[in-house]
């Protein structure tokens, strides 16, 4: 294949893709370039071994998505990759206290790890008093939405 002139093997080329895919899931880490690293790995085996460049870029293409949808879950199971709640997503679903009132259409504070966080009440138009006792739904930016913790 002609590039600008030089005459460029389709090897090279799909090593080069390789590379660069390799290269974005290092940046990213995000564990889904790295099956099409293996599938321009695999097309560049087609290519030496002296398949047309139809060929080359099915293999690429199968491989690629056939690593995609059989073991990315796989890798992300065993990687824990995004099932592990860290900082303050690990909030929800925990109990806080509320140390400055709660009212509708204002925010209020609670307490939580021994933190004060602002808050929303998720209920509208119920007043949350201080001492009462909230589970945390969801964290919105750097505030708390939470509501009346159920007394069992």
């Amino acid at each position: 294949m002609d590039i600008l002139g030089y005459s460029v093997s389709m090897t090279l080329i799909w090593i080069g893709i390789a590379v660069i895919f390799a290269i974005i899931e290092a940046i990213t880490l995000g564990l889904t370039t790295i099956w099409f690293t293996v599938g321009g790995l695999a097309a560049c085996l087609v290519a030496l071994l002296g398949g047309p460049l139809l060929l080359q870029v099915i293999v690429f293409l199968v491989v690629s998505a056939l690593l995609l949808y059989f073991t990315k879950p796989l890798a992300e199971k065993k990687l824990k990759i995004g099932g592990e709640k860290t900082n303050v997503n690990a909030l929800v679903g925990k109990t806080a206290v509320v140390t400055k009132d709660i009212i509708p259409h204002n925010t209020g504070q609670v307490k939580v790890n021994g933190l004060i966080w602002t808050a929303l009440s998720e209920q509208k138009g119920m007043n949350l008093l201080v001492g009462t006792e909230v589970e945390i739904v969801r964290v919105e930016g750097v505030k708390l939405i939470v509501r009346l913790l159920k007394k069992d």
